[in-house]
């Protein structure tokens, strides 16, 4: 592989991880300072969605010139894993999300509305 491409390569797979880094950096500072647990459960799975998917893309990027492993499988297992966890994730933080209302978990008084509570009074 000539010096050129392998450069281009090197700094696409440096960009992505600073792309996946910037995001999980964002979601663990949410964690940390967001008011009530919507909120960080939010901050917390968009952190983990986006901050993966940067990490396996500089996999993609890195691991697909090495020898040990052909382009084809690095590409199409990270790939997968990406789809994976663009579903996995938000669901898992909705399922939170609405376990945490039906346990009467305590909103921010910031809160504007409660959509969930309006809809579930309006069906009554």
């Amino acid at each position: 592989m000539h010096d050129t491409t392998q450069m281009i390569l090197d700094l696409l797979t440096v960009a992505a991880l600073l792309f996946g880094l910037f995001f999980m950096t964002v979601g663990a500072v949410g964690l940390a300072r967001l008011p009530d647990f919507y909120h960080r459960v939010h901050a917390g799975s968009k952190g983990v969605t986006l901050g993966l998917t940067g990490l396996l893309v500089a996999a993609m990027f890195g691991l697909s010139t090495h020898q040990e492993a052909t382009a084809l499988n690095v590409i199409t297992k990270a790939t997968l894993v990406i789809l994976f966890q663009f579903v996995a994730n938000p669901v898992g933080a909705h399922l939170l999300a609405k376990a945490a209302h039906l346990d009467r978990c305590p909103m921010w008084e910031g809160t504007l509305s409660d959509e969930l509570e309006e809809d579930t009074a309006a069906s009554s």
